[in-house]
């Protein structure tokens, strides 16, 4: 007898499924693993990946502060800002989805792998800083940063760091990944994008840089080979040209008509834009897979094609 290959999913988590606080976060987590579990017992093998711009900046922020009371610790880099941010935010989801299956009589185990994922130095993203971290700064404050070698940007109210979101080239620890997702574990992983690091000989060194996390999510699945990439946002379906007349909301793209819109000059300043690019580029890349964009709340309705916004060949 021929045992049937199951499906493989990934599923990226946005803000709205993760919260911001402490607090916000294991209630958010609870909410996400009801719908993991669903997935389980759909018979998916499951890969999560989560963002952590909240939980990012509140970490680069807290070590700084830290640093001014503490002048004798040395600042903390953004790729150890990083790591820190998977660490904590994989501890609530695994421990949230573990709890779930539980209760629903299911053992599976769920573990967390701090990833690295490779940017190239000369990615043109480090010429052209555009990721802001971090709380508002002073003037005084944004002056120290730029003589550190760190970019700033005038905002209402102040100044806020900039760091580069470069491309992703490839996971460190992608073949850890395909293991424990091959013998149907659930495995959280590239968080935030991943950790950045450049590589120097047999070195990996961090970044100073947020990987773009759609980017990396579609390069996850594209290595895993999965059926479905599953993006988990705020609304139920894509929005495009949002708060405007033109605003709308597709519930099926074509790789063609989301090239089109992406290359078209009125899509340039849309801030979902890479979302929608990360989807092309995994459903381009292999047969008969599929990648889907809606919110937390719609998940069932959306992987039965009753909603969402669904890319496909």
């Amino acid at each position: 007898m021929v045992e049937m290959k199951k499906k493989k999913i990934v599923i990226a988590l946005g803000h709205e499924a993760l919260g911001t606080t402490l607090p916000e976060q294991k209630e958010a987590t609870k909410r996400t693993a009801k719908a993991v579990a669903d997935f389980i017992r759909e018979d998916y093998q499951v890969v999560i990946t989560h963002s952590n711009g909240p939980q990012i900046g509140m970490i680069h922020t807290a070590m700084n502060e830290f640093c001014k009371l503490y002048p004798e610790y040395t600042a903390t880099p953004m790729s150890v800002c990083s790591a820190m941010s998977q660490g904590y935010i994989g501890y609530d989801l695994q421990n949230a989805i573990r709890a779930e299956l539980l209760n629903k009589g299911i053992y599976k185990p769920v573990s967390t792998i701090l990833t690295q994922v490779v940017v190239d130095p000369y990615d043109e993203a480090f010429y052209k800083p555009s990721k802001v971290i971090g709380r508002v700064l002073t003037e005084e404050e944004a002056e120290a940063e730029e003589k550190k070698g760190n970019h700033v940007v005038k905002i209402e109210g102040g100044y806020r760091r900039i760091v580069a979101a470069p491309k992703p080239m490839d996971i460190v620890e992608i073949d850890a990944i395909k293991a424990l997702s091959d013998a149907d574990q659930i495995v959280v992983a590239c968080g935030g994008g991943g950790i950045p690091v450049l590589m120097q000989d047999n070195n990996l060194k961090g970044a100073s840089a947020v990987i773009e996390k759609d980017a990396t999510a579609a390069k996850m699945a594209h290595e895993l080979d999965a059926d479905v990439l599953l993006f988990l946002s705020a609304t139920e379906r894509f929005v495009i040209h949002a708060d405007t007349p033109q605003e709308f909301s597709p519930d099926h793209l074509s790789v063609a008509e989301a090239m089109e819109l992406i290359d078209s000059q009125t899509m340039a300043k849309e801030t979902k834009l890479p979302k929608l690019a990360s989807a092309v580029s995994f459903v381009a890349a292999g047969e008969n897979r599929k990648a889907i964009i809606t919110s937390l709340d719609k998940v069932k309705e959306a992987l039965a094609g009753k909603t969402g916004t669904l890319i496909t060949k």
